[in-house]
């Protein structure tokens, strides 16, 4: 599995990406909590773009940008990386972490649940 790292410039970028599906400069920065320049927003793109995480289509005058590499394929990478550095490689602990959250609600746990008890009824 490739090991993807996104600086938090870069993941906010790709996270509106990945919710809408392609972007221009404009609407992405539009959608960025906070205040970014054009142009930063400009260089995070052309770098994630370096970088083979985003592609780029001409609309116009502007260019359309596409996320290529899937939010959980990201994701899968990243609680790998948190998994060993926090939890000591544990995915009982960070699960448990998970199920301990005070801000998941009754219908998520329920959810997780499910997910749960379907992997194991497959023999996962």
């Amino acid at each position: 599995m490739t090991d993807y790292h996104f600086p938090p410039r870069e993941l906010a970028v790709m996270a509106v990406l990945w919710r809408l599906g392609s972007a221009s400069v404009a609407e992405v920065r539009e959608q960025l909590h906070e205040d970014h320049a054009y142009t930063s927003v400009l260089s995070a793109l052309q770098t994630l773009e370096e970088k083979g995480y985003v592609r780029h289509e001409p609309v116009g005058r502007a260019y359309r940008y596409f996320p290529t590499v899937a939010a959980d394929t990201a994701g899968e990478s990243a609680l790998g990386r948190i998994r060993e550095a926090i939890f000591q490689g544990s995915a009982e602990r960070m699960f448990a972490q998970l199920v301990n959250d005070t801000q998941l609600s009754r219908a998520e746990r329920e959810r997780m649940h499910r997910l749960l008890a379907d992997r194991l009824g497959r023999g996962e």
